[in-house]
């Protein structure tokens, strides 16, 4: 490959910040801006595309629009981890390369999954409400350390919640599909889940939602784990079948949960989850920092670099 032949479609921020970077990973390629009055440059000339964390979500339609009439467009690289949105297949569907930004909020990620972990444990809810209210209430607390955390999902996000597992001195096992046995702690296939779940003091879901992985903790599953276990879920709220969880939470059956995702989103102002005593949520944020979109762009960067030179990109969707 000679290189690209057609446009470069970034944000109009990605182009101030990291204008000068595309033009050295791409040197001569034209670019086309979304700027706020409309795309400037010509969308049907656009070869290669990045979907920035800049336009999410305010300016998703007007991006989305522009490469509809992008008819060369042969590769897309997106600012997330997760691609299970029905517009990426079907660009997918269309012959478009899809690739990600796994790995660019890992670090963040998994610092908010020990955040509910250490909330939880600690009933933190109960210090915050008496300290609003100037009342002294000591209240005893549960330990994380030696208990046995189960990291289902070790990409990006599950290897740093494991490494972090460990420096609490918890004893880590970590889920996937297949073990490739340099994992950096004990690891199981995702085949003998029914046998792990009831050694599990608690649960950590970082895994994409897919055909496989959809309701992967449903009734059944909730209720092998073990009485009181705490469950995270910053992968997809597909993942778990939702109504169960709320049935577990809410007669004792599990100790808590820490939920950045959800089945539907914004969730709904109706759902118990918000009133649960025992249940943390948060708007599917857990990895937003303003360090995110540096990493996600140097990605990007890379990534052009690897495209010009005809080479693997990095995070490729299959």
């Amino acid at each position: 490959m000679a290189g690209p032949r057609g446009a470069i479609f970034v944000s109009e921020a990605v182009e101030r910040t990291h204008g000068a970077e595309l033009e050295r990973a791409a040197p001569g390629v034209p670019r086309v801006v979304l700027c706020e009055a409309g795309p400037r440059g010509d969308p049907t000339a656009v070869e290669i595309a990045y979907f920035s964390g800049d336009l999410f979500p305010e300016r998703t339609r007007d991006f989305a629009l522009a490469l509809a009439r992008a008819e060369r467009l042969r590769w897309l690289q997106t600012f997330s981890a997760g691609v299970d949105h029905p517009w990426f297949r079907t660009l997918l569907a269309r012959g478009v390369r899809l690739s990600t930004a796994s790995g660019a909020a890992a670090v963040p990620i998994a610092h908010t999954v020990m955040l509910y972990l250490l909330a939880l444990t600690r009933r933190l809810p109960l210090w915050l409400d008496a300290q609003r209210e100037a009342r002294w209430a000591p209240h005893e607390v549960v330990d994380l350390q030696e208990r046995t955390l189960g990291v289902i999902g070790l990409g990006p996000i599950g290897l740093e919640v494991a490494r972090l597992g460990q420096a609490l001195r918890m004893r880590v096992v970590g889920v996937r599909r297949t073990p490739r046995g340099d994992e950096p702690c004990e690891t199981w296939p995702l085949a003998r889940l029914d046998e792990l779940l009831p050694r599990l003091d608690a649960v950590v879901l970082a895994l994409p939602l897919h055909d496989e992985t959809r309701r992967l903790l449903d009734a059944r599953r909730l209720a092998l784990l073990r009485p009181h276990a705490l469950l995270v879920n910053v992968g997809r709220g597909e993942l778990v079948e939702e109504p169960a969880l709320v049935r577990a939470l809410a007669d004792g059956r599990l100790g808590g949960a820490g939920l950045d995702v959800f089945a539907t989103e914004p969730l709904r102002p109706e759902s118990p989850l918000w009133r649960l005593p025992n249940v943390i949520v948060t708007p599917h944020s857990s990895g937003v920092t303003p360090g995110n979109q540096t990493r996600a762009t140097a990605i990007f960067l890379e990534n052009v670099r690897r495209y010009v030179r005809g080479e693997a990109l990095r995070n490729e969707v299959a």
